[in-house]
């Protein structure tokens, strides 16, 4: 496998690191002090995105998005990665592949509009007994002559607020999980408590409740009972670029400022980066950072070759997640006393990097999926020359 990247790569990588850089790190700081993000400002940077194709690079250009292939996203994605949660999902949309099951008048209902930005679409699958076990779901659609009722909660619901419209899973029958396109505006559709965290600040978790919601028959996502399929396909992807990509590009960054500080950074009259047990530190992060990309390469190339990558993508997402936790760690260390201050961007670092070893499936259950699959297809799970 070759992943030298090619000249158009290299443009699209220096494109999104360039706005990164420009448009999202100088308001950080400003998001932390505020908890919130104005929403005139996360429009504009929206439209600047926008106008330089980086916003919904998943989707098809034919619809109007990036039309990027898995890798090509996925090196975009890492670059995101270098800045906050909540700057990111709104310069660069939360556009979620299940969309694209879209059919007839959905398609403008609902998926161009969240392409162009114009309605922004919510994912709400999580409910106090069902996190990672997301086929526990209780949230119920009874099938009515008008369409469906829905019924239930849904909480840790990212992006509530600023929401349009959420895809939203129910059960449709003892065995049978369907997905559904909620508008926010509906009757019996209520808006719950922000559910604050210790890191990701700015970015709202809301609690969603449904009381007898009424939806239209073009509601359904894809046909009845297929919603846990679409589901499952639709977070290996958001897992690949939310945890695998932005995670790595998170401990990137993260590591670019370990070695300045090192560089910088004198102590018993030399710099501390000449200190073996600090070049270690640094050492350990490039060595698990690079390890990491290139499980992330390599299964987005896999994707992109139709091939299943499923154990792949619970591969990248433990090891993604829990190297972003080592490199931030490490890099409190390197900064000492100064990385425990709030003064520096590295405390914040070090809360938002835990809840990526949580979110979207512990590493304790991605483990045990590795490790089924391991003991039930032996060297074929990992050997890639099989």
């Amino acid at each position: 496998m070759d992943f030298t990247l090619s000249d158009t790569q290299k443009m699209m990588i220096e494109t999104a690191r360039r706005f990164v850089r420009a448009e999202l790190q100088p308001l950080e700081q400003q998001v932390e002090d505020e908890g919130a993000l104005a929403p005139g400002i996360a429009r504009g940077l929206q439209s600047r995105a926008r106008a330089l194709g980086l916003y919904a690079v998943n989707m098809p250009a034919e619809l109007g998005g990036g039309g990027l292939n898995t890798v090509d996203s996925m090196l975009c994605e890492e670059q995101f990665g270098h800045s906050s949660d909540i700057l990111v999902r709104r310069a660069f949309g939360n556009v979620y592949d299940a969309l694209l099951a879209c059919e007839s008048e959905q398609i403008e209902r609902w998926l161009t509009p969240a392409i162009r930005g114009e309605r922004t679409c919510g994912l709400a699958i999580t409910e106090t007994g069902a996190g990672s076990d997301a086929q526990g779901i209780r949230t119920t659609a009874r099938k009515t002559a008008l369409g469906w009722v829905l019924n239930g909660s849904k909480h840790f619901i990212s992006d509530a607020q600023w929401s349009d419209f959420f895809l939203v899973s129910a059960r449709t029958g003892e065995r049978e999980i369907s997905l559904f396109a909620v508008d926010k505006n509906l009757p019996g559709f209520v808006v719950g408590k922000d559910q604050q965290m210790m890191g990701l600040r700015g970015t709202p978790h809301h609690e969603l409740f449904f009381d007898d919601v009424p939806l239209e028959p073009m509601a359904l996502i894809g046909r009845q009972g297929e919603g846990f399929r679409l589901a499952m396909n639709m977070l290996g992807r958001v897992r690949l670029a939310l945890i695998g990509a932005r995670g790595i590009g998170k401990a990137a960054h993260v590591l670019e400022m370990m070695i300045g500080y090192a560089g910088d950074r004198h102590q018993f009259g030399v710099r501390i980066g000449d200190f073996q047990m600090i070049q270690q530190l640094i050492a350990d992060s490039v060595m698990e950072i690079n390890a990491a990309r290139l499980m992330l390469l390599n299964t987005a190339s896999m994707m992109d070759a139709g091939q299943d990558a499923r154990d792949w993508i619970s591969m990248v997402k433990v090891q993604a997640s829990e190297t972003l936790g080592r490199v931030v760690d490490r890099a409190v260390q390197v900064f000492g006393g100064m990385g425990f201050c709030k003064e520096l961007a590295i405390e914040r670092y070090y809360r938002d990097a835990r809840v990526y070893r949580i979110f979207d499936g512990t590493s304790e259950i991605h483990r045990g999926i590795i490790a089924r699959n391991a003991l039930k297809r032996g060297a074929a799970l990992f050997d890639l020359h099989r």
